[in-house]
């Protein structure tokens, strides 16, 4: 079984250990442990969780500014998940502005459109997430059930909904890379709040990639 405080203790060490000059790839990186840390931390039950979320989604959204923002939409995405899970809703509302004002709703990518899509769903605007959703489904270049649960979130359809994420959390079951080497199924957790901000119930299955207390 993991020991999921001693993963949170080490990916904070990961972040508070010197990184040298802090440039883009240094401050992506900031961003990373502090994700890895929060989810060991939502997995061991622990209140600390939140704030080594927000820590995430900060550095991520600092490291677009110091960049070029050219095709690296993972860090709009992974910055909207960690305020989502951290459930932080006025951080998750002043990311999904600022997603949506680099043009990730015109992007070419599909993960482009995915981080246009959660900040449209974050904050209601189902109706323009809809057409977007449609533009992920079907594509070989993108998990089918991570679009068909957006399809389902954004039509409110429950029956939809829970197999598609059951299946997501299969695939984090089976996969043999994770962010940080932390095996936690993110984007199932991610899915479940969005789908409760829409008033869906979306059950989660018992998992080791989930947390044993349904605390998000």
């Amino acid at each position: 079984m993991t020991d999921w405080v001693a993963v949170a203790r080490a990916k904070q060490a990961r972040y508070e250990s010197p990184h040298g000059e802090l440039d883009e790839r240094a401050v992506v990186r900031l961003g990373n442990a502090a994700y890895a840390a929060g989810l060991a931390l939502l997995m061991a039950g622990s209140p600390d969780a939140p704030a080594w979320l927000l820590r995430a989604a900060e550095s991520w959204r600092a490291s677009w500014e110091l960049g070029t923002g050219v095709d690296t939409w993972g860090r709009p995405v992974g910055a909207l998940k960690a305020a989502l899970l951290a459930g932080s809703d006025d951080t998750v509302e002043a990311l999904a502005a600022w997603t949506l004002s680099l043009g990730a709703a015109a992007a070419a990518s599909p993960i482009g459109r995915y981080a246009a899509v959660l900040a449209l769903l974050s904050t209601e605007g189902v109706d323009s997430a809809s057409a977007h959703v449609e533009w992920l489904r079907g594509r070989d270049d993108f998990p089918s059930d991570v679009a068909e649960a957006l399809a389902a979130i954004a039509a409110s359809d429950q029956g939809r909904l829970e197999p598609a994420v059951a299946s997501i959390v299969r695939s984090f079951e089976t996969r043999g890379d994770h962010l940080e080497d932390v095996a936690v199924a993110d984007t199932a957790l991610v899915l479940h709040v969005l789908a409760h901000r829409r008033g869906l119930a979306c059950a989660l299955p018992a998992s080791p990639v989930l947390p044993s207390l349904r605390c998000v």
